[in-house]
């Protein structure tokens, strides 16, 4: 926290950053030793799953139950992951599809985080001041949906915030519009925008999108750059020109970007490439879907996609619900651990150590999902210990 007096953590830099990975460590890794402790109290199995691991032969009848459990009461664990997906599809069961699909990333250059560093700092010091004002803006966000309702009035909403290896906080939105809001395809241009804004008419939002909304460039333009791959774009840029907005061949569809000989913007960017710094002229064909109330009002990365059709829906709620960055890593051994499975593979940014200390959830949605237990023939719970598991079987 900030104090009156001269705080020497605050001004460490690295250091801060350091200390507070270590510190969620040490929290981290208490919740996971305690879990660890009481897993006499989490070794619950179906009946029939039991018994089907014996009758099959797919192990050795005594190392049933052996198995370490990481339950879904642990915040960002893989299990607790798998339920709010879980629970987002059973509102595709009852409303269908989800109407705007929102990722929103945070913006290290916001006057709320610049004017709050201290002399000689970046943002990059503080993550404590990031976790801080992103959260404030992902409530600003949740209220421009709900209160002011500026895509209508939603019925269903949800986000999930994440981290990428040594990347910004970024949330995923997902929302449902009642019926009688639902977007109709003459009204797609007046929601989503995939263009440049015309620098002489409205200079701020044109600032804006070429500032935060440029994919890339990448392709023969910049073949190092992060999305390539195998030689092309993962993100499947640069988009085609087209007149006018049509439904794709997904669940997105294609928004309209007209080429400069039909009135569309051309503008120049500096980039870099192989560490040298270059100007590249940039057309509609980069520029990634938008909206413009929501770009002004939150100056950042924000992406706006439509959700037209229930193609893909698993997909995206995958996506939206995948967690952080893990690494990828090869466990030989008969007793399943998930709990070092976890620990082996992940990976703590600065920023999210920021966020998970000072306790800022990292799933919020609504309206609130009840999980019912199902009873069928054979699936009643087992409980069981390592001594008795061979036994109960």
């Amino acid at each position: 926290m900030v104090r009156q007096n001269v705080s020497v953590l605050l001004r460490a830099k690295r250091l801060f950053q350091q200390f507070l990975v270590d510190a969620y460590c040490k929290i981290e890794t208490e919740r996971l030793q305690f879990l660890r402790r009481e897993q006499k109290a989490l070794c619950a199995d179906c009946y029939q799953d039991l018994r089907d691991a014996i009758v099959d032969g797919d192990g050795d009848p005594s190392n049933v139950g052996r198995r370490i459990i990481l339950p879904s009461t642990f915040t960002g664990g893989p299990r607790y992951m798998h339920e709010r997906q879980q629970d987002a599809m059973t509102y595709v069961r009852k409303y269908v599809h989800p109407d705007l699909f929102i990722t929103m990333t945070c913006n290290p250059n916001w006057p709320e985080i610049k004017n709050s560093l201290l002399p000689g700092q970046e943002p990059k010091d503080r993550p404590d001041l990031v976790a801080r004002v992103f959260r404030l803006k992902i409530k600003k966000m949740l209220e421009m949906l709900k209160t002011d309702m500026i895509f209508g009035k939603p019925q269903v909403w949800l986000y999930s915030v994440e981290w990428q290896k040594r990347g910004l906080p970024h949330a995923h939105f997902l929302v449902w519009l009642i019926p009688e809001h639902k977007i109709t395809p003459d009204k797609i241009d007046d929601i989503v925008c995939a263009e440049i804004p015309d620098l002489a008419i409205d200079p701020d939002l044109h600032q804006i999108v070429m500032s935060n909304m440029v994919h890339g460039p990448c392709g023969s333009i910049n073949p190092t750059s992060p999305c390539m791959e195998h030689g092309h774009c993962s993100k499947k840029y640069p988009k085609p020109f087209i007149s006018e907005t049509q439904q794709g061949t997904d669940s997105y569809p294609m928004y309209r970007r007209r080429n400069p000989e039909d009135g569309g913007q051309v503008s120049t960017i500096t980039m870099n490439v192989r560490g040298s710094r270059c100007t590249q002229d940039i057309d509609n064909r980069w520029v990634v879907p938008y909206n413009k109330f929501l770009l002004r009002a939150l100056n950042c990365h924000c992406n706006v996609e439509l959700c037209m059709s229930i193609n893909s829906i698993k997909y995206v709620l995958k996506y939206v619900h995948k967690g952080c960055d893990q690494a990828t890593f090869a466990l030989r051994s008969n007793q399943v651990d998930e709990i070092s499975e976890y620990q082996n593979a992940r990976y703590i940014s600065s920023r999210e150590a920021a966020w998970r200390i000072l306790e800022f959830p990292i799933h919020e949605r609504f309206p609130t999902v009840q999980q019912l237990a199902v009873h069928l023939e054979n699936g009643q719970r087992v409980y069981f210990t390592e001594d008795t598991a061979r036994d109960q079987a």
